[in-house]
């Protein structure tokens, strides 16, 4: 394990109860999944927790078929469930059940050789709505080394989230993602009237010193604004099945290109289209077809 570097997904990992049936989900496993299918699965790893039950043994299960590694310590909570409504255009919205495994990960030895040995982890708000998590998640982040890629993919969901946590996160990050409605709730949150989106972003950009604000605005396309440089990708016009997992494709596709070395423009259009590829598919986490896998090469 110390010659090897992970990229973590960390947080939540529950299953999606779609109407066709429950599905693996959580972001932190479908960044990881994403990832690892650009990157190798043996440099990826899932981290959350699990309960002591059946749905804990489907998960690993699943992870299994997935090829995608895990460290989920088992703790004496449920294993996450979250209800998952579609509308007509395949947009959904989510029931997320409380006081679950994934809320209690704890940060033991396991966990913390990985965020010592850690290339890139992705992260988000909503695993840190409660403390034990939270503090879990601050631990890895300030044990990593110091050129880990460290995205924080905002993720705001129901109620879960605190001006707090996001401002400790955004400390701790060097990338962040966030979509248009996200950012509007951060202007607010944050004080940032009158100040359209770009300018918002430079904003955030320069206020938290990060490297990279990734911003999607769904069918209106995302940006990507480095210091000094922005890209802007239109969405392609695809037939969706569903966008469940299209936001955390995105970002474990770009995670991929940045660490390959590409430049920030090819990182972002291979990112936008895998993100659409996911967007025809049902659930998180099909396969990734070979020409869009070669181009992060």
């Amino acid at each position: 394990m110390k010659d090897k570097r992970f990229v973590v997904g960390l947080g939540e990992v529950l299953w999606d109860m779609l109407p066709e049936g429950k599905k693996l989900g959580g972001a932190p496993a479908n960044f990881a999944y994403h990832a690892g299918q650009f990157l190798g699965s043996d440099n990826t790893i899932a981290i959350s927790a699990l309960g002591e039950d059946q749905l804990a043994e489907e998960t690993i299960e699943a992870l299994k078929e997935h090829g995608l590694n895990d460290l989920l310590p088992r703790v004496p909570y449920p294993t996450g469930t979250v209800q998952v409504q579609l509308d007509d255009q395949g947009i959904p919205t989510y029931d997320i059940k409380e006081n679950v495994a994934w809320d209690n990960i704890p940060f033991d030895g396991d966990i913390q050789d990985i965020a010592r040995n850690c290339r890139a982890v992705c992260f988000g708000s909503l695993a840190q709505r409660n403390v034990v998590s939270r503090e879990t998640i601050h631990k890895f982040l300030d044990a990593t080394p110091y050129d880990c890629v460290k995205i924080f993919d905002i993720n705001l969901r129901q109620q879960f989230y605190t001006k707090e946590i996001i401002q400790e996160s955004l400390q701790r990050c060097n990338i962040l993602k966030i979509n248009d409605e996200e950012l509007v709730l951060i202007g607010r949150m944050f004080g940032y009237p009158g100040l359209d989106m770009e300018n918002k972003c430079w904003l955030i950009l320069g206020k938290y010193n990060l490297d990279m604000l990734v911003l999607t605005c769904g069918t209106n396309g995302s940006y990507v604004f480095k210091p000094g440089q922005v890209s802007f990708q239109a969405t392609p016009k695809v037939t969706v099945a569903d966008t469940v997992g299209a936001g955390d494709s995105f970002t474990g596709s770009f995670c991929a290109a940045v660490l390959a070395g590409k430049p920030l423009v090819e990182a972002h259009k291979l990112a936008v289209e895998v993100s659409a590829y996911v967007c025809t598919q049902n659930g998180a986490m099909p396969e990734i077809p070979q020409e869009l896998l070669d181009k992060a090469k």
